[in-house]
């Protein structure tokens, strides 16, 4: 598994894909702390990480839109497939090293709040409570671009496909404020991913927040498990 873990994370920065995505991430989180933090001399960071929120949706798929459609394009899969490590320790892998890009996109958070201390006080408490929920958030949204890569050959699709699903997730909350049905109301409120992204970014943690995004991200990786085993033996 490791193995693989090690391939996957090597090929973003083997390809001008990592080093995109890494310099987008932090150029858009750069161009609003200076907008919303340093500009306005604030050192209150929670508009940055509701910004950023927007930004996630567009940067997820350029990490996940390759994870297992450049495998069926280059029709290395097979091989992929009947190596010794299970099909479960792949899809872990592969997802692994799309989080881990995530984890150092993630760094510029810290890097502003570093910046920051510089002119103000920052609160490291909301800054780590933030990054925390960012990786919650991006965990889920990787998985899902994991299982939508493994169901086609073609990076590109993937990649319309994934960012398609992400803004309809984002919006949910738009959706249910034209619902005339309760019930159903209630049930999109539940699953919508940005009210409990907020709730972190105000430094409102829940173990249900937490519980929902980890159950979103193990159900979607299970998901790609159980599509790949059918393909496999199909």
């Amino acid at each position: 598994m490791f193995a693989i873990f090690k391939r996957e994370l090597s090929s973003y920065f083997s390809s001008p894909v990592g080093y995109v995505v890494t310099a987008a991430f932090m150029a858009f989180c750069g161009v609003f702390f200076y907008v919303q933090c340093l500009y306005t001399g604030t050192s209150n960071m929670y508009t940055v990480f509701q910004s950023m929120f927007f930004i996630v949706l567009f940067v997820i798929p350029l990490i996940t839109m390759r994870l297992f459609a450049e495998d069926k394009k280059n029709k290395t899969d097979q091989a992929l497939l009947t190596s010794p490590v299970n099909i479960p320790a792949i899809v872990f892998a592969k997802y692994l090293s799309a989080l881990v890009m995530l984890v150092i996109c993630l760094l510029s958070y810290i890097i502003d709040g570093v910046v920051l201390s510089f002119v103000g006080s920052p609160d490291w408490g909301v800054i780590f409570g933030n990054v925390f929920a960012m990786l919650l958030l991006g965990s889920a949204f990787i998985a899902i671009g994991v299982f939508i890569s493994c169901m086609t050959e073609s990076v590109i699709i993937a990649a319309v496909f994934s960012f398609a699903v992400n803004v309809l997730i984002s919006l949910i909350d738009t959706i249910a404020a034209t619902v005339q049905w309760g019930w159903l109301q209630d049930a999109l409120n539940a699953l919508s991913f940005q009210t409990k992204y907020s709730n972190f970014a105000l430094g409102l943690i829940s173990l249900s927040d937490v519980v929902f995004f980890i159950s979103i991200t193990a159900l979607f990786l299970f998901f790609t498990d159980r599509m790949i085993e059918r393909k496999r033996w199909a």
